[in-house]
């Protein structure tokens, strides 16, 4: 069976189509392997691609069509987030509190090699909300106002993490390792600069490009994680007792422009404001699929009411070196004051 596939597209919602019914995964997946040319050149037109009605009841069914349609594995690297894994290389989308947002980013963006392809599945939808929305980086680039795309264009974006035990995660879990050898020739060979306090905590910053160019297509796209992690993104309440807390400084993740100059809110406002203009979202229905070409387009998650279980799988790794990157990416020492 080798149907065409017909996408439907409506305002606001991602690229969508409905399968024919299938018995099981097995024919599913022969299927897919059917139209997997066309499935890929519909994701380089629209960068994500919704589709509804496979018979995708658990994990086992996930990773067979995954195995079909991202069939090169990519680990997850530097750990951000807290994620749960369901085995055969399949996991949470992300183990964080239901009634909070997750911005928009590109997965692992701030790492010398990434997964090109995510592929979302649902298991369960939830009782309300819980989209998982897409919105394309080219439009972003578009969006933008020119004075902050050309000082990205120059300078790249700065990413500074305080690996904690108390608020996000510790250096253990993000790298995976109890050994400090291990960060620390992680960190050489990824041009990540670290620092250890005199209690055993970890402080890394890396420079990198946010304007990269896709591999396939060479287009240009806005690709970071710089408002995702900045502290202007923060809730004002949350911002200021952080703050306190920890200091400017001691924050779990703060983000720069590479030019040393700090962003102001009106910047990080611009940003989120165009994520928000090119957003697209569906609501999940069990059984669908949600295929993201990771560099073409920036995923999130909505709040949501009731059981959700959206599960991810990541792969067909990209390397940096190979998205003509408008910066070279370093290692960014601490300045002394």
């Amino acid at each position: 069976m080798t149907d065409s596939l017909f996408w439907t597209i409506e305002p606001g919602k991602p690229a969508t189509t409905q399968v024919p019914q299938f018995a099981d995964a097995t024919e599913a997946c022969a299927w897919l392997t059917s139209v997997h040319a066309e499935l890929r050149a519909a994701l380089h037109r629209h960068g994500a691609l919704y589709v509804r009605g496979l018979p995708v009841h658990d994990v086992d069914d996930f990773a067979a069509v995954r195995d079909v349609l991202v069939p090169q594995r990519t680990p997850y690297r530097e750990k951000a987030t807290p994620r749960s894994s369901y085995g055969n290389d399949v996991y949470s989308s992300t183990d964080l509190p239901p009634n909070q947002p997750i911005r928009m980013h590109n997965e692992n963006s701030y790492t010398l090699t990434f997964p090109g392809l995510l592929l979302f599945g649902c298991l369960t939808a939830p009782e309300e909300g819980g989209a998982t929305p897409v919105a394309d980086c080219r439009e972003v680039l578009r969006r933008l106002p020119a004075d902050l795309v050309e000082r990205m264009r120059t300078a790249g974006w700065l990413l500074t993490r305080n690996y904690s035990e108390h608020i996000s995660l510790d250096w253990r879990t993000a790298f995976a390792t109890d050994q400090r050898a291990d960060v620390e020739k992680y960190c050489a060979d990824n041009l990540v600069s670290c620092a250890w306090d005199d209690d055993g905590a970890l402080r890394t910053r890396q420079l990198r490009p946010g304007i990269i160019h896709h591999p396939e297509t060479g287009e240009d796209v806005w690709f970071n994680h710089m408002a995702f992690w900045n502290s202007w993104s923060l809730d004002e309440e949350i911002r200021e007792a952080l703050q306190d807390e920890f200091g400017a400084d001691g924050l779990p993740f703060e983000t720069g422009l590479g030019d040393g100059k700090p962003l102001t809110r009106a910047d990080v406002d611009a940003i989120n404001a165009a994520y928000e203009g090119a957003t697209l979202r569906r609501t999940w229905e069990p059984g669908d699929i949600l295929l993201v070409d990771n560099v073409l387009a920036t995923h999130g998650r909505d709040p949501f009411r009731g059981d959700r279980r959206i599960v991810v799988a990541m792969g067909e790794p990209v390397a940096l070196a190979d998205c003509r990157p408008t910066v070279a990416p370093a290692a960014r020492e601490e300045q002394p004051a």
